[in-house]
């Protein structure tokens, strides 16, 4: 299927590895234009490697940290300068600490807000002018399946993700008509450094060995097993692409069947 969005640009965000490496692979594969960033330069830059060396595709390394508006700017303005435009929008950010609610400080609160919320909100506002301006856009919002089940022992990513859901839901009416389509994907148990690092914190609080954490979060999956970053990857480049032209404020699951509610 030709998805119809070759040669557009993509800004995606925290993609030097894990699940944004995969989001813009796979963008790149379908001859989008990339600006990419993190806030490791080594790892950027070898990802921005890859991905030219494998796909062709151009691509823009920005070192950032998107919990800074100052950074989401130089963003936005170094990709216009390259491309003139921006297409595709990517909000994508690493998780805050595992704990429970009295761990945390209103420092850490801040944080987290600064990171899974604010970046989302700030790089929306920056980009969405050059959208309704050429009449197209798609920003699709990485979020966590924690919006449609809490998890326990999440309560920062639980809070900041859902405002994530409210705002995208309430952008997506608003530009709608200027065929500006917001969509959440929630990833659900997918093999990144995050799923590795909750799994090595829980071995601490179980007394368990990794290896029986792994295998106890494979036990009840419906599926049997670990998500592969590619296999939501694919739902992001079709929601980001032209066959997804009737689709917006959705907020879709990519968790081998976790989520138990029916909505």
């Amino acid at each position: 299927m030709d998805l119809g969005i070759r040669d557009k640009v993509a800004i995606v965000a925290a993609s030097s590895k894990g699940l944004g490496k995969a989001i813009a692979l796979g963008l790149a594969e379908e001859g989008v234009r990339l600006t990419i960033c993190s806030r490791g330069k080594e790892s950027l830059g070898k990802t921005a490697e890859e991905i030219r060396s494998t796909t062709g595709a151009e691509v823009l390394a920005i070192q950032a940290d998107v919990s800074k508006i100052e950074d989401i700017t130089n963003i936005v303005a170094e990709t216009i300068k390259r491309y003139s435009t921006v297409h595709i929008l990517v909000n994508n950010a690493g998780g805050p600490p595992f704990g429970n609610l009295l761990d945390f400080s209103n420092d850490d609160w801040q944080k987290a807000l600064e990171l899974n919320l604010l970046s989302t909100i700030n790089f929306t506002k920056e980009i969405i002018p050059y959208m309704r301006k050429q009449k197209w856009g798609r920003i699709i919002n990485i979020a966590s399946v924690a919006v449609k089940q809490p998890i326990d022992g999440l309560i920062l990513s639980n809070t900041a993700r859902a405002g994530v859901i409210g705002f995208a839901k309430t952008v997506s009416n608003e530009f709608a008509r200027d065929n500006v389509l917001v969509n959440n994907v929630c990833p659900g148990r997918i093999l990144t450094d995050r799923i590795i690092h909750l799994a090595q914190e829980r071995t601490k609080r179980d007394n368990k060995t990794i290896e029986d954490v792994i295998n106890s979060m494979e036990q009840d999956l419906p599926m049997g097993r670990i998500g592969k970053p590619e296999e939501l990857a694919n739902l992001v480049v079709f929601l980001a692409s032209e066959r997804a032209s009737y689709v917006t404020g959705t907020t879709i699951q990519v968790d081998g069947g976790v989520v138990k509610g029916i909505f």
